[in-house]
């Protein structure tokens, strides 16, 4: 982007909307950012990265920085492209750089344990993290490992306690780590707060300014300000346009708050012009579901269902999938095979709702009901959570608990689809 005039531009677009109570996304931003794009240097300088540690390794005398910076460039491509093909790259690299030193260096062990997170394969990351422990791993990274992995385990007590470990006013890392704790006990303002506060830690690096300005979007989003989360999503995109989740971000509030679904559709368009990733596939099925297009809502379900469920993607994408195969795809089979397996991966408060709704929406009610009194009821749930609970509790005739949740739910509108909040109105109604 021509960062300055586009920056006008974009800038000059929010102000009217704050200044005129339009919506908080108009057709000037799109217009924007589509006619005044250029490639962001970050792309440019990845490939140089790549190009140039991919040459100083030796085959033959095979080493630990170059081999490392190599595998780190590859995740970043992962990151810049949505192609997770260069993620399963830099696990090749990192696998044979920590057989090399026979499992006796930190750093390959714990940048193979930072990919397994990003793969959702939780178990496989406390497995290297008790690996680069043996390998004298440093208090701090050990500490932050450990929140990350138990964190993702559901295993907040641990993680809590390793968090305090950390605590630092000017770290990074710390703020941004305890936005993610506060955020699961439902401590929204105090996220946010953590999150404001990464922000003003990351310096001028400008990839931890976009993942703490995002993130803060995010959560003013959950909380319901959507007009905050608007200016941030703006804030970060203004660094830099490789920040396409928060182009996404502004889709999403201009389908689900100022119900333009084509505005929505022209920025998840462009945004899939620029990225591998299927995420926008499901982005476009709530589009149509927006707009009452069940056939087209069905076909990019389909499409999205077809790529995520391809071996690379692993466990990175069942919540969706699970939504899906429990809605407008009418296959609950598979979506209680798919949570089932998930706690092979981790047994959280969230994953335990996803097998009661499976159970729920194939028939086993007494299971569903077994497993949301053991596992899931007084639990913190999210908004996808909370819907599909009051859906079961709705199904069970528990009116009460059903309005308790569905009342909650409400409150995370934002993060559901149209046609869940549409049917949270009406159950409200009632």
């Amino acid at each position: 982007m021509k960062q300055l005039t586009a920056g006008l531009i974009l800038s000059a677009c929010f102000i009217s909307c704050r200044n005129n109570q339009a919506p908080l996304v108009t057709a000037v931003f799109a217009d924007s950012l589509v006619s005044h794009y250029t490639e962001p240097p970050e792309y440019r300088s990845n490939e140089a990265d790549l190009l140039f540690w991919k040459k100083r390794i030796d085959p033959a005398h095979p080493g630990l920085v170059n081999e490392l910076r190599y595998a780190s460039a590859l995740v970043q491509r992962f990151h810049l492209s949505g192609d997770v093909s260069h993620l399963v790259a830099a696990d090749s690299v990192l696998h044979l750089v920590d057989s090399i030193y026979d499992h006796k260096e930190p750093a390959p062990v714990m940048a193979l344990l930072r990919n397994s997170i990003l793969q959702h394969q939780f178990k496989k990351a406390a497995t290297l993290l008790e690996v680069a422990r043996k390998a004298n791993l440093k208090p701090y990274d050990d500490y932050a490992a450990t929140f990350d992995v138990s964190f993702e385990l559901g295993q907040y007590l641990l993680a809590e306690t390793s968090l305090k470990k950390i605590s630092s006013a000017t770290d990074y890392g710390y703020h941004f780590r305890r936005a993610k704790m506060a955020h699961y006990k439902g401590e929204l303002d105090s996220a946010i707060a953590a999150m404001n506060r990464a922000a003003e830690m990351a310096g001028p690096d400008i990839s931890l300014q976009q993942a703490a300005l995002s993130n803060t979007a995010d959560l003013e989003l959950h909380n319901g300000n959507l007009q905050r989360a608007a200016e941030l999503y703006l804030q970060s995109i203004r660094l830099s346009t490789a920040d396409l989740h928060s182009i996404i971000g502004l889709g999403w509030i201009s389908l689900v708050h100022d119900k333009n679904d084509s505005l929505a559709e022209r920025l998840f368009l462009f945004v899939q012009s620029k990225t591998k990733a299927p995420d926008i596939l499901y982005k476009l099925s709530q589009v149509a579901e927006a707009r009452g297009d069940t056939v087209l809502q069905k076909k990019y379900a389909l499409q999205f269902a077809a790529v995520v469920t391809e071996p690379v993607y692993g466990n990175m994408y069942n919540k969706y999938l699970i939504e899906l195969y429990t809605g407008v795809l009418r296959e609950p089979m598979k979506a209680e095979a798919l949570a089932e397996n998930e706690l092979n991966n981790r047994s959280t408060p969230q994953t335990q709702a996803w097998v009661a709704w499976a159970h729920y929406c194939n028939g086993r009610i007494a299971d569903a009901d077994n497993v949301y009194k053991q596992y899931v009821s007084g639990k913190p749930l999210e908004g996808l959570e909370l819907y599909w609970m009051g859906k079961m509790m709705q199904g069970l005739k528990r009116g009460y608990n059903a309005q308790q949740f569905f009342k909650a739910a409400y409150k995370n509108r934002y993060d559901l689809a149209p046609g869940m909040v549409k049917d949270l109105e009406k159950a409200l109604a009632e």
